[in-house]
């Protein structure tokens, strides 16, 4: 069976420089119906496991540190077994949020993750956050941005760890440059394409969020 995307939205909220705000996020699983792999374990543990409905969890792929996309990720892992997985330069930003704790396994550019017959390939993406990573599924026409890239533009980059010009400079080399068809599936809110997005480009940097 052909490799599918489930879609969970999770509620619960983000903290970051001592500020506080409710958060819908989305929570991707991919895979068929023995296995997959869930992208960004947001707030709610229990409601991920049962969206798995019984499947084997291979792996928790954390697009980012921020805590409202791995606050519910050690719960998940108990629960399964599953690696959490987290690229290096986002520890310290993990830490904030469990410290007692650290990610099974390190995400790094160009690394590829298989779950019933797809591939997903890392990309690192920093700007959002300096760990912050794409995985690319071109099986599927998907990329899932986590906050890197949204429907109508950069994701924020107005607090600690983030850096605009750099997030414009990921989503110019890393996204914009995959095929205009691929659907983009992000850390919250509505999907886009990169065909949809990428005429806006010049229209970001003279905002300059």
């Amino acid at each position: 069976m052909a490799a599918r995307v489930d879609h969970l939205v999770t509620s619960g909220t983000f903290a970051l420089d001592g500020g506080e705000w409710d958060v819908d996020n989305n929570v991707w699983i991919i895979g068929d119906d023995t296995e997959a792999i869930v992208i960004d374990a947001a707030h709610d543990a229990d409601a991920i496991e049962a969206a798995l409905n019984g499947r084997t969890l291979r792996a928790i792929v954390c697009t980012h540190a921020h805590n409202d996309h791995i606050d519910a990720a050690p719960a998940l892992a108990d629960a399964t077994g599953a690696p959490i997985l987290l690229h290096r330069d986002d520890l310290p930003l993990w830490k904030q949020t469990h410290p007692d704790r650290t990610p099974d396994g390190e995400l790094t550019d160009g690394q590829e993750l298989t779950v019933a017959g797809t591939t997903l390939t890392v990309l690192h993406t920093p700007g959002h956050a300096p760990g912050a990573v794409c995985l690319y599924a071109p099986g599927l026409s998907t990329v899932f941005t986590g906050d890197t890239l949204f429907q109508g533009g950069p994701g924020a980059t107005g607090r600690s760890f983030s850096h605009f010009p750099t997030i414009v400079a990921s989503i110019r080399d890393r996204l914009l440059a995959l095929p205009p068809e691929t659907t983009v599936r992000t850390g919250h809110g509505d999907s886009t394409t990169i065909g949809a997005e990428a005429p806006h480009l010049d229209e970001w940097i003279a905002r300059g969020h």
